[in-house]
């Protein structure tokens, strides 16, 4: 019961006693009712006082304490001119204003914290306890590749992405480097932060793409480098000797083997040479000369260069095409490279048996608006462990591969600001995927 209340029963108690006693003397002498009279005057005086000195002032201070319940820390307590409840009131307002800037501070941290990580140009995820999806910048949703409402909520094996896959895997405190399908590397870090005495897992995702390709390339094109000028200084001193040695021989009877060795010596040189050029090649591809071009007009063209091919392989090569992709900005020479490099290697995967159609495989080249370019095969797939590797230097699954194709694919479509990703999905077709900007 408040302190209010008690006072207001003394108040009662003592004006019943008051008036008690009045009725009791009545029929006394004036000097006894003067003194009971004087009486009541200093109970009512003393009742006043101490309801200045000790009720109101603890009044005021549950207001106080009503502010600090409702987290109103902007009012003040005013004085009331009681020295020990004064000193009170003096505290309470000096918390108050210290609450108040903290909280103004703590909003104004949290405020930045929330600036920082949206433009953040690492991933930032952030889990609840159950490891569900609560929050994710901008950076996340464009590495996970997927949109916003499809992450949230959701368990991260659960998404249809390949770096949420990999990320679920990544025991607690610990940091590991990926590298996924789409030649893109990252480094994530997989922690925990408290909030009110609860631990709640994030991870941090850099990427690491464009340092590592410097890195690769820096060091393949110091290899490519010596070994094209080591091999072409031998190969033309070789092809020379040769040269000279066959038409010597050629005039001498019965030399004609002789003469075809050379021959053949001499075109295997100039095979190694042609075959060092291409690798050569691949560190000499120039800037995209970017120009408005039909996307679709530039797929169907390769799909035309390529059925010649597909056929000779028994392969069935269909085109799909998307009436609402417009002009695409693009080297055209470039991407129609490109596009013949992935429908090749598409092809060259095919093996097995002919199928129900009559066609040993099937390959379909299709178009999406806005502006994205999907080939899939039917071959047997690409395995997790492969796809770690495909876009890396002088890495191939062929038996002959020289391990460049793919590398000049990444080359071509990084310098046009494209995302893509080569991936064997659940349905069991292969997948290669190009996104323009």
């Amino acid at each position: 019961m408040r302190i209010k209340f008690f006072f207001f029963i003394l108040v009662l108690f003592l004006l019943g006693l008051g008036g008690m006693l009045v009725y009791l003397l009545s029929g006394r002498s004036s000097l006894y009712l003067y003194v009971l009279e004087g009486f009541i005057g200093f109970i009512l005086i003393y009742l006043i006082v101490f309801y200045n000195k000790i009720v109101k002032p603890m009044n005021t201070i549950g207001s106080g304490m009503e502010l600090l319940r409702e987290q109103d820390f902007s009012s003040r307590l005013s004085q009331v001119g009681q020295y020990e409840a004064d000193r009170i009131v003096n505290i309470f307002n000096r918390m108050m204003e210290q609450l108040k800037n903290e909280r103004l501070r703590m909003r104004e941290q949290n405020h930045f914290l929330d600036l920082l990580i949206q433009a953040s140009p690492m991933g930032v995820i952030i889990l609840t306890m159950d490891d569900e999806v609560s929050q994710l910048n901008p950076m996340a949703v464009k590495m996970l590749g997927v949109r916003m409402e499809e992450a949230l909520a959701k368990r991260l094996d659960q998404m249809d992405s390949p770096l949420a896959t990999e990320l679920s895997s990544i025991p607690k405190d610990e940091t590991a480097v990926l590298r996924l399908n789409d030649a893109n590397i990252y480094k994530c870090t997989h922690s925990t932060f408290i909030d009110r005495g609860f631990k709640h897992p994030f991870f941090l995702i850099e990427r690491m793409t464009e340092e590592v390709m410097r890195a690769e390339k820096r060091a393949y094109e110091k290899v490519i480098r010596m070994i094209a000028h080591e091999v072409n200084n031998t190969t033309a001193g070789i092809t020379s000797t040769l040269d000279t040695v066959e038409q010597a021989l050629s005039t001498e009877d019965d030399m004609e083997d002789i003469c075809d060795v050379m021959r053949v010596c001499t075109e295997r040189c100039f095979s190694m040479s042609r075959f060092i050029t291409r690798f050569a090649n691949v560190v000499k591809i120039p800037e995209p000369s970017l120009v408005p071009v039909r996307l679709n007009e530039l797929v169907a063209m390769c799909k035309r260069f390529m059925e010649g091919m597909c056929n000779d392989r028994n392969i069935e090569l269909h085109l799909e095409c998307d009436p609402e992709v417009g002009v695409v900005r693009m080297d055209a020479s470039l991407l129609e490279q490109v596009l013949v490099n992935i429908i090749k290697n598409a092809a060259e995967s095919i093996e097995g048996d002919t199928g129900e159609n009559g066609k040993q495989g099937e390959i379909i080249v299709r178009t999406a608006a806005p502006a994205s370019v999907e080939v899939v095969d039917n071959g047997p797939g690409i395995s997790k462990e492969t796809e770690a590797k495909l876009f890396s230097p002088f890495f191939s699954t062929k038996p002959n591969g020289q391990g460049i194709g793919l590398v000049f694919i990444r080359e071509v479509l990084s310098r046009h600001g494209c995302t893509f990703s080569l991936r064997t999905c659940n349905d069991g077709l292969t997948r290669f995927r190009i996104l323009f900007p």
